[in-house]
């Protein structure tokens, strides 16, 4: 799906106060599905050259844990690729609509160790999930020249389109009674990376060129369900139910 919109704006990219910033905003462009990452950058760079006046793009971020295939929730390092080859036609590129649904991270996500570990080795999965994908994604945005602004799709779980258009689930940062989740911890340790004095010495973030770190660590390996076996049954950790159509003319049952 995708739509266009702008937004007010002033003294950026060398407008005056008040003159509207118009931005392309489209769903699933920061990868894996590398298709519509490559297309979407493609219809920016087409759009510059022709001279149209657009200023900045938006990416979606309604992200899936459990997802896989296209589904999968990209690495922070394919958000920064993408990040930077907007950036270099000149745009502003902002993260929005962002929101992480965990409810699918379950059975084959759960490993025989975190069962033992854990009293609750599903809700630790989940939090593990969530609190990585938000810090990843926005600390490798934040580490880009072009990046201008996230906005979340929401902030408490109590009230999330989630629960109307996909299933139950706890996608945002603070819970049912807005108390604060890990996840809030999460965007604060991004956003604190902006801050020198605040950054932890010597432990830099490991995954904004690379998906493994020093050690062959993969970014999301102690949640990120494994691509099912072409031929198996692809179980929960599968979503599909924003394929092939835009999400408001899908049906939500």
């Amino acid at each position: 799906s995708s739509s266009s919109s702008s937004s007010s704006s002033s003294n950026n990219n060398g407008n005056s106060a008040g003159t509207l910033n118009k931005i392309k905003n489209r769903c699933k462009t920061t990868a894996p599905n590398q298709a519509k990452a490559d297309g979407f950058y493609t219809l920016l760079k087409s759009l510059v050259k022709k001279g149209v006046p657009i200023h900045g793009a938006g990416m979606q971020a309604h992200f899936n844990a459990g997802g896989v295939g296209r589904q999968r929730t990209p690495t922070p390092s394919m958000v920064k690729r993408q990040i930077r080859r907007i950036g270099a036609l000149g745009l502003q590129v902002n993260l929005s609509e962002m929101d992480v649904r965990v409810s699918k991270l379950e059975g084959v996500a759960i490993t025989p160790q975190h069962r033992k570990m854990f009293a609750d080795p599903t809700r630790m999965v989940r939090d593990l999930a969530q609190t990585e994908i938000y810090q990843g994604i926005l600390t490798a945005a934040l580490s880009e020249p072009a990046f201008h602004g996230i906005w979340l799709w929401g902030f408490t779980d109590r009230h999330t389109w989630v629960k109307n258009f996909y299933y139950d689930d706890a996608p945002l940062i603070f819970g049912q009674n807005y108390e604060r989740k890990a996840s809030y911890n999460g965007v604060e340790a991004a956003l604190r990376t902006l801050c020198t004095g605040l950054r932890r010495a010597g432990s830099p973030y490991k995954y904004l060129e690379a998906d493994y770190d020093e050690k062959g660590k993969e970014w999301g390996s102690d949640w990120m369900v494994k691509e099912p076996v072409e031929g198996e049954e692809e179980g929960a950790g599968k979503d599909t139910t924003k394929e092939g159509q835009p999400d408001w003319v899908q049906a939500t049952t």
